[in-house]
């Protein structure tokens, strides 16, 4: 068995891969598709529990709203993370306490609520220049065991999108519905995970990936090989669990953040 082993991003400020134009589109058709997701939940849908555990459906589209509406103005920043720090418990990350303010504050608003801010949620992140991005996001985050420090730019442009993505990936599953999935908006996503993945382990592998966000990569020679839906491949990536409901090992206990 292979283990995984965290080789990035070292001493280095993570930035974002991913080119800022198709970034930006992304986001666009990504509020936009998740915004589908929620008109097509049923009332009854709504008290469903998620792979979210501590959240049912309601509490899961009161953060996604909130969390899209995060960037939509300085302001609406400038809020959400004084609301943030004034409700932080000590040992709390702050992502949490953010998350758990987030639903607190909307999970009693009408579903319509994401019609509105999905725009401004939009425009807001397009608006942030470089020299905003470039910066450095104050703290570190954990992943793979290890802190590691984000560029602002690495949450405007790729978690931002990463999020609502796969929150429309647990409403699909909440609900026994197959999400919408398609080559030129999911794939790219999918792309870009795997890119990530790839440079945090640093060992040979290949992978192929199904279903209409799939496709197959590969580095070195020998390495372990991986067959899966690509849906359930970033959900195991993200910390969830796989299909069959067991614990990842080897290059899938890697973690990228979404």
């Amino acid at each position: 068995m292979i283990i995984a082993t965290t080789t990035w991003p070292g001493a280095s400020v993570v930035q974002p891969a991913i080119e800022r134009p198709t970034a930006m589109r992304l986001a666009e058709t990504e509020y936009r598709r998740v915004t589908d997701a929620v008109d097509a939940l049923r009332p009854e849908d709504w008290t469903r529990p998620t792979d979210c555990t501590e959240w049912d459906i309601r509490q899961l589209v009161a953060h996604i709203v909130g969390q899209t509406n995060l960037f939509s103005t300085p302001f609406e920043l400038a809020r959400q993370m004084r609301a943030t720090k004034a409700r932080q418990q000590p040992g709390q990350a702050e992502v949490d306490a953010l998350t758990a303010f987030q639903v607190e504050e909307r999970q009693h608003l009408a579903p319509q609520e994401l019609h509105r801010v999905a725009p401004r949620g939009a425009k807001g992140r397009a608006r942030v220049p470089g020299f905003i991005r470039r910066r450095r996001l104050p703290g570190a985050e954990v992943v793979n065991g290890a802190p590691e420090t984000w560029s602002i730019g690495y949450v405007t442009d790729v978690i931002h999108t990463r999020d609502p993505w796969m929150h429309r990936l647990d409403l699909a599953r909440a609900t026994t519905r197959d999400p919408v999935l398609t080559a030129d908006h999911d794939g790219v996503i999918v792309a870009d995970v795997v890119a990530e993945w790839a440079r945090r382990h640093g060992q040979s592998y290949r992978l192929k990936l199904t279903g209409p966000a799939g496709g197959s990569w590969s580095f070195g020679t020998g390495g372990e090989e991986i067959v899966m839906d690509a849906a359930d491949f970033c959900r195991v990536l993200s910390g969830r669990r796989g299909p069959d409901g067991g614990q990842p090992w080897g290059l899938l206990a890697t973690h990228v953040p979404f």
